[in-house]
């Protein structure tokens, strides 16, 4: 479905960021995986996706920092002519109640979470004007469309990304670039490990499937947006929430 297609994944190497890696690899896509941290794992990643015959490159930084979206960019046009799908996971939690919240907190997540987003997507735009296509998917939650307690940072920072994913939508239609959103309910990841059993079972209560999500199932959706099938679709936020938001 990706064969010869190029992308980059930030946030690509654990959780939902590495379920998109892993399923634009099985689709032949070659990728660029930014990641922060943790270089060892960064390294391990690379090695089991090229297994699927596909090259991959890891960049490391923070999304928060606008020259590091240049460098993802200008590393995928060195390494595969071209940039054909970017994927903005990367993302922060600092939760707590507002009161309690510093304005680090808030500052901290919306850097990276929502001004992250602006950066790269600014970073791919000339490349993608310039190839007259591109796919960009933006990676909200169903926290920035409904709210939730404890968390005004994220939800602010997820409910931004809806909003630059709209205006960008309309600003890059006319020129075959195609921006989406994905807005996950709650999904079995490290940042879901941390709950008490009472709270996944409170959860789990307002999920209409009965289940927490899988991140294989956020990353069969940023496949299908980023092949043909996804090709008249542009401005839109897809809910893979399992029900949580009705």
């Amino acid at each position: 479905m990706l064969k010869g297609k190029s992308a980059i994944i930030t946030g690509g190497v654990r959780g939902i960021g590495r379920a998109i890696a892993e399923e634009f690899c099985k689709n032949g896509a070659d990728v660029v995986i930014g990641f922060r941290s943790n270089q060892e794992a960064a390294e391990k990643a690379a090695r089991e996706l090229e297994a699927y015959g596909t090259r991959v490159l890891v960049v490391q930084g923070d999304v928060a920092d606008p020259a590091y979206g240049e460098k993802l960019a200008a590393t995928a046009k060195e390494a595969f002519g071209k940039v054909d799908i970017l994927v903005n996971n990367a993302g922060i939690t600092r939760d707590m109640l507002m009161m309690k919240m510093s304005p680090e907190d808030f500052k901290t997540v919306i850097d990276t979470n929502l001004n992250g987003t602006f950066y790269c997507t600014k970073a791919v735009t000339p490349l993608m004007i310039k190839q007259r296509s591109g796919t960009i998917i933006n990676l909200s939650s169903v926290v920035g469309v409904k709210g939730n307690p404890g968390q005004v940072n994220y939800a602010a920072s997820k409910a931004g990304i809806i909003g630059l994913t709209l205006s960008a939508a309309k600003e890059l239609g006319r020129r075959n670039i195609t921006v989406n959103a994905i807005a996950p309910g709650f999904i079995d990841t490290e940042m879901t490990e941390v709950l008490t059993e009472e709270q996944k079972k409170r959860m789990l209560e307002a999920v209409s499937l009965g289940r927490l999500g899988k991140p294989e199932d956020i990353a069969k959706t940023a496949v299908f947006l980023a092949s043909e099938g996804g090709a008249y679709i542009t401005g839109q936020v897809l809910s893979v929430d399992g029900g949580i938001s009705l």
